[in-house]
């Protein structure tokens, strides 16, 4: 009766893929949290590249800290029936604690160090416990119990960091980020219990897709509100417009490049897929990097619309060309997931676009932004002109070894 309790915790087959209200609603804060990811980003880009480094090292750990807290939210709707109260409980604590961390990022390595700590440890800590509760003695109990110690393990750089002396506390976080990856990667291994594989995980296909889908979405999002908040507070020139105008049109060719084919049939491959935990992981890895390269493309938007005039900042240009580029690879990392090769369009933009950086510096910002339009624009009118004609592919992913036979089933270690 007590394991029968704790099963109805997690999702039935025949509950719908598609995310739910409140999981759209949780993802509103993170709407809020990339813009203050990327004010962050442009707020350390005026000083040395030493200094710029630097902050992109810092801000780079506090995003990942944010990624891991959304993701393990989402694998856990993805596991959990989210129409269950506990699990919406969860959803909702997931939220405030997101938004504490939000609203602190812009100076979390400063006076607000603390504030962040304890939200994020407050989420990491407390969602397992109430699971592993919410499960009474069923046997995926122990997942989120693993979940709990490596928590708890990489709460101790976070807090000590949070209260040491403030040049320790890059370090320590860094360490913090990767205990809690480490555990992630190999499946929050315990004494005696062994690691949690992927190989046996089962994932709502249809759901997870979505959810990878929704946060790409998200981070367009954010590089539009950047777009317009930017020029509507700065004059109306005609270079400010034109930098407008290719800022904009970056961010449609980003949508179109990640979404034709592949992107549209992460579904289908993880439902095709005999080890879909495995695809879903990678996945996961894959869309982490996509949104850097989307969050990097916005803060160069920011700098040439803000800057259009004069030559290229040399500085600026791993936003400009460099987050495009971030998302080329990992794009061409998608592809590869899905159908097991790689398109040339995507490698060849992206050593356009590493053999153009050095020669945007010496003109002004706005045409470096429009070169860079120019190559996405090309990698897009490669993918319409290859695919003309020929009917739409099917998902062949690599990973996973998948085949017909395959549900998107098998035992699933649910966060």
């Amino acid at each position: 009766m007590t394991d029968e309790r704790g099963g109805r915790l997690l999702r039935p087959e025949e509950s719908s893929p598609r995310a739910t209200f409140l999981e759209l609603f949780f993802d509103l804060v993170f709407v809020f949290a990339l813009t203050r990811v990327s004010l962050r980003l442009i707020d350390g880009t005026g000083g040395s590249v030493g200094m710029l480094v630097a902050e992109i090292g810092r801000t780079g750990v506090l995003f990942l800290a944010l990624w891991l807290l959304w993701s393990i939210t989402t694998w856990v709707t993805s596991r959990y029936e989210p129409e269950q109260p506990v699990i919406q409980f969860v959803v909702v604590g997931s939220m405030f604690g997101a938004m504490v961390m939000a609203v602190a990022l812009p100076r979390a390595f400063e006076d607000r160090a603390l504030p962040f700590v304890l939200a994020y440890l407050a989420v990491m800590l407390v969602r397992p416990l109430v699971i592993a509760t919410a499960l009474r003695r069923h046997p995926r109990r122990t997942v989120p119990l693993r979940l709990l110690a490596w928590a708890a393990a990489g709460g101790v750089p976070w807090l000590a960091g949070a209260v040491g002396p403030e040049e320790l506390r890059l370090p320590l976080w860094a360490l913090a980020v990767a205990v809690d990856y480490t555990g992630l990667l190999l499946g929050w291994p315990l004494p005696r219990l062994g690691p949690a594989r992927t190989s046996g995980w089962l994932i709502a296909g249809e759901h997870l897709a979505d959810r990878y889908q929704q946060i790409f979405l998200i981070s367009l999002g954010e590089t539009i509100l950047v777009i317009g908040l930017t020029y509507s507070g700065a004059d109306f020139t005609a270079d400010r417009a034109g930098a407008f105008a290719a800022a904009f049109a970056t961010t449609a060719l980003l949508w179109r490049i990640y979404f034709h084919r592949a992107g549209h049939l992460l579904a289908e491959a993880l439902r095709m897929a005999r080890s879909p935990g495995r695809l879903g992981a990678s996945a996961s890895g894959t869309h982490l990097v996509i949104v850097i390269g989307v969050l990097s493309t916005a803060v160069g938007y920011e700098l040439v619309i803000a800057h259009p005039h004069g030559r290229t900042d040399p500085t600026w240009l791993v936003f400009v060309a460099g987050g495009p580029a971030i998302f080329l690879a990992a794009r061409a990392r998608f592809e590869y997931e899905i159908f097991g090769r790689v398109s040339r369009s995507r490698v060849a933009g992206l050593l356009l676009l590493l053999l153009l950086a050095p020669t945007l510096t010496l003109g002004p910002p706005t045409v470096a932004l429009a070169l860079v339009a120019l190559v996405l624009a090309g990698v897009a009118s490669a993918d319409a002109w290859r695919s003309r004609g020929r009917p739409p592919e099917t998902a062949a992913s690599p990973l996973g070894h998948g085949g017909t036979g395959g549900t998107g089933g098998g035992e699933f270690p649910a966060p």
